[in-house]
């Protein structure tokens, strides 16, 4: 009995400096201010709890994104994704549930990483197949939680985060290139930042496999302050506005 009391302090504390050592915290929110050229085109929130999935308790990541006013009149969006992942950002479960225009999506993915399968459901088709993935892999949503936790001290400018994402029922290699430091100006203040640049898939819906570009806060928190895009049509643009709840004080430029 005494053996399996000293287990369990040590398996308590281990579990406690472990979760110290992210980047984020359950509560957490963002949202997002979208410009599409000059016009305020919507909005978008990222919002972190927990959740369980198959017994398992796990981080439940809820991404939101909306238009609004006369950008409803173009194009109305109303997008939900969602990520059920754990500390080291394998996800488990993933929700894509869109309607842009009225192209609309409803998939759920679900991880079986012992077997390295991921289950893909097709609700609108009431399709589902089994795919084959590596054994480190992400989802759209589970991958910004998982760089957030990396060590990028070191980085500099031109060097390259490289993961592997399952995206559009097929394995995607994402590179995150390091740029530099800069400072964003939000309508939180001046944050001092870090500059990436993603190599994304040109051709389908960016301009080329460099037209993203993303600041976060250069702390420990990295979240994301400022998204740019140059799109086969125009140019987006994604500005934090509001955020609480983070792990770490804010890297403001006093």
């Amino acid at each position: 009995m005494k053996r399996l009391a000293i287990i369990l302090i040590f398996s308590f504390f281990y579990q406690f400096l472990n979760a110290q050592d992210l980047a984020y915290k359950p509560g957490e929110h963002f949202k997002f201010r979208i410009h599409y050229g000059f016009f305020n085109a919507g909005y978008a929130t990222l919002d972190l709890k927990t959740g369980n999935f198959q017994g398992r308790k796990l981080y439940h990541a809820v991404g939101k994104g909306w238009t609004t006013g006369l950008s409803r009149w173009f194009m109305k969006v109303k997008d939900l994704y969602e990520s059920y992942f754990d500390e080291e950002g394998h996800p488990y479960r993933f929700i894509r549930k869109i309607d842009e225009g009225g192209y609309t999506m409803d998939k759920e993915l679900h991880f079986n990483h012992k077997t390295s399968k991921v289950l893909v459901i097709n609700k609108k088709k009431n399709e589902s197949e089994y795919y084959d993935i590596p054994a480190q892999i992400f989802d759209m949503v589970s991958v910004f939680y998982y760089l957030r936790n990396q060590d990028v001290s070191n980085l500099k400018p031109g060097d390259a985060i490289a993961v592997d994402l399952f995206f559009d029922e097929e394995v995607y290699p994402f590179k995150l290139k390091y740029l530099g430091k800069d400072v964003v100006d939000t309508d939180i203040g001046e944050v001092r930042a870090l500059k990436f640049r993603p190599l994304v898939q040109s051709g389908r819906v960016f301009k080329e496999n460099e037209s993203l570009t993303v600041w976060v806060s250069d702390d420990k928190n990295k979240i994301p302050l400022l998204i740019k895009a140059k799109l086969l049509v125009g140019s987006l643009k994604a500005t934090l506005m509001e955020y609480s709840n983070l792990k770490y004080p804010l890297n403001l430029v006093e």
